[in-house]
């Protein structure tokens, strides 16, 4: 084509900012769509008056050698930076400092200092959700739930989670049928702001017993300020079953779960607050990678297609974006 191809992507999450930047790089014209305000997904941070909290991704790690050159370069580029807390482990034994020294990596001076400069200038058409598309002479219309049209697009990617692919998928049966066999599990995350530091040495602990999993302390993370921040995540099992509690009780109970974890009291927060994640994780491992029914020029990505850690959701990414360029 003389004219470059018009692809978009619905999703900026981290598999959608992955098949941008890339399509970008091969000169291909690429507009993104998301429901959320922003950019990232999972790699949320929630700003307050009491400091930054990372609400989604916590940390990720680098075992793919094209993702860990990837994220050299974001290293490089200020975005990222390495993280080695003080970590422990709790289970039925107790509290114990972890034998675990892999290497971790998160944004600085938070999270969503990845997505931003993966965005960089892209454009993002934020709280917009896309509803439904049509093919029409060999191009896709978008219509998003305000009933706004947006297109012609040449190729589109679907990079959401697969409850929300299930229906934008309608004309390609082969690729809704394994979206909508795809489960995702739920999550509880609250934020803590405390008056004064915690007594304990802990700094990040994975939780083996109880209605938590994780359990970080944000200051200790590089580029945070020094305020006593904590981000507490919730099991899957406990979040289905708390569902739809109010996220005031939610607070309540898993900072007391906190609470006995650490083996001390936890003061009165001066900042709290609970957020649902309806998808926060596949529930099984997949090996799709990513879908593709490229004589309609659709493409599907999300680390659901290929595992649940942040490095799953670039590659899948990376795998749609290199299907499209080599398609016709």
């Amino acid at each position: 084509m003389s004219q470059a191809r018009e692809v978009a992507v619905i999703g900026a999450g981290m598999s959608g900012l992955s098949a941008a930047t890339l399509l970008q790089q091969a000169g291909l014209k690429v507009t993104l769509f998301d429901k959320s305000r922003g950019s990232g997904g999972r790699l949320s941070s929630k700003r307050t008056t009491a400091g930054t909290f990372d609400m989604g991704t916590q940390y990720f790690t680098a075992r793919d050698p094209a993702f860990a050159a990837a994220v050299a370069e974001w290293v490089a580029a200020g975005w990222v930076a390495a993280w080695q807390p003080r970590l422990f482990r709790y289970d039925e034994q107790g509290l114990q400092p972890s034998d675990d020294r892999q290497q971790r990596f998160v944004g600085s001076p938070r999270m969503t200092a990845l997505s931003r400069g993966l965005l960089g200038s892209l454009p993002l058409h934020s709280s917009t959700r896309i509803e439904q598309l049509q093919r029409r002479d060999q191009q896709w219309q978008l219509t998003d739930s305000d009933g706004v049209s947006h297109g012609p697009f040449d190729h589109i990617i679907v990079a959401v989670p697969p409850a929300q692919a299930v229906p934008l998928l309608g004309s390609a049966s082969h690729l809704a049928d394994p979206a909508r066999t795809s489960d995702m599990e739920p999550g509880w995350a609250v934020a803590l702001s405390l008056p004064h530091a915690l007594d304990t040495a802990a700094e990040a602990v994975f939780v083996r017993s109880g209605p938590l999993d994780w359990i970080a302390r944000d200051a200790s993370k590089p580029g945070r300020d020094a305020t006593e921040n904590w981000v507490l995540q919730s099991t899957p099992s406990w979040a289905r079953e708390h569902l739809d509690d109010d996220p005031q009780q939610v607070a309540n109970a898993l900072t007391a779960a906190a609470s006995k974890v650490l083996g001390l009291a936890i003061p009165t927060p001066v900042f709290q607050h609970a957020h649902r994640w309806l998808y926060a994780r596949p529930t099984v491992a997949s090996d799709l990678g990513a879908m593709k029914a490229s004589e309609q020029g659709l493409f599907v990505c999300g680390d659901w297609c290929l595992g649940g850690r942040l490095e799953a959701a670039w590659l899948s990414g990376q795998r749609a974006a290199k299907a499209l360029i080599n398609t016709p």
